[in-house]
């Protein structure tokens, strides 16, 4: 099957994860990004929470015609879609194309402000709208999608398939507590009392420095966010990797759920939801927490029993295995919602 395939197109992104997935479907995969004709994305990421992308929609479906100018799909898979606008899926619908979205992030929520404007006025153009959330279900029906599909977030067999590390690497990335991802306002308390427990912590992501609590804890932050082997050798690397949620998208499990028990070498200690607990036995797959003390607490039983991590491990992964959530494997289920899994 032909597939016109609209997302983040960069090296390490989920995004290009899924795209790369679908090749391996034994699809033939045309990848664009609808931002590429943008700059500086920083920038274009703050006016898009204030005004939306309305404002440079005709632009956008400019260029994508333009580079789709004389081919022919089957399908059209938009990753997020918070760019394309209603004008170019009734474009796409006049050529013939199904179109399915697909979104791990949370565009019915408030908290991006009018970045998803275009996003839910398209929502009655798709096919099929594939979300992450429980929620979205019923606000993706509600906005007028036809047929909904929902999913739990997924790791790459490709990409997160774990490396072996040199021993510069080895003394580079080895840790005891780790945890990476973008500062969230609910998460500098957090990590300032870790810290003040006395939790060996290694933070790793963007705009921790914003946080009012970060002369608390700027001693675990080590630097930016890492992609491809780094990001692996990381999480490899460290006996514990911490699971924290984003609270203005109602989270109650990620991306980093899957991918962390599929690389290995670290046990996953989480926050406390239902959807982990349904991912993961506590205690012998994974360990949960419901607040900064029970999590030290628990960090302090991983790390001081190697046993029972490598046991933990091993079984998490055993476990992330079987409930079927590579990317190859969810994706071919969205594709089988509407009868297209075969090539």
């Amino acid at each position: 099957m032909k597939i016109l395939y609209l997302g983040a197109d960069a090296q390490g992104t989920t995004s290009k994860h899924r795209a790369d997935a679908l090749r391996r479907l034994g699809h033939e995969v045309f990848h664009l990004s609808p931002r590429s004709p943008l700059p500086n994305w920083k920038l274009i990421g703050g006016l898009s929470v204030r005004l939306g992308f309305a404002p440079f929609a005709p632009l956008l479906n400019f260029c994508l015609k333009q580079k789709m100018k004389g081919k022919d799909f089957d399908l059209a898979w938009l990753d997020t879609g918070a760019e394309v606008s209603p004008s170019f899926h009734r474009w796409l619908k006049k050529r013939g194309m199904k179109i399915i979205n697909y979104n791990v992030d949370d565009p019915f929520s408030s908290r991006d402000g009018n970045k998803w404007n275009l996003y839910r006025k398209s929502v009655p153009y798709h096919d099929l709208t594939a979300v992450v959330r429980q929620e979205n279900v019923e606000e993706a029906k509600a906005t007028g999608a036809s047929k909904v599909f929902r999913v739990y977030r997924s790791y790459d067999p490709v990409a997160h398939a774990p490396v072996i590390p040199t021993p510069e690497e080895v003394q580079k990335w080895s840790s005891e507590v780790s945890f990476i991802g973008t500062w969230m306002p609910e998460r500098g308390e957090f990590m300032a009392r870790l810290v003040e427990l006395g939790v060996p912590l290694t933070i790793r992501g963007e705009w921790w420095q914003k946080a009012p609590e970060w002369e608390r804890f700027k001693s675990a932050w080590k630097g930016p966010s890492i992609l491809g082997r780094e990001y692996i050798l990381s999480l490899q690397l460290s006996q514990v990797t911490l699971g924290l949620l984003s609270k203005g998208n109602r989270d109650l499990h990620t991306t980093r759920s899957a991918e962390v028990p599929y690389i290995g070498g670290t046990a996953f200690c989480a926050e406390r939801t239902v959807e982990h607990q349904t991912m993961y036995a506590e205690g012998e797959e994974a360990e949960f927490w419901s607040s900064p003390e029970e999590c030290a607490e628990k960090c302090f039983k991983l790390l001081c029993d190697e046993e029972m991590r490598k046991r933990m491990v091993t079984a998490a992964k055993v476990k992330v295995e079987a409930k079927g959530l590579s990317n190859d494997a969810v994706l071919k289920d969205v594709l089988n919602q509407l009868k297209l899994s075969k090539p």
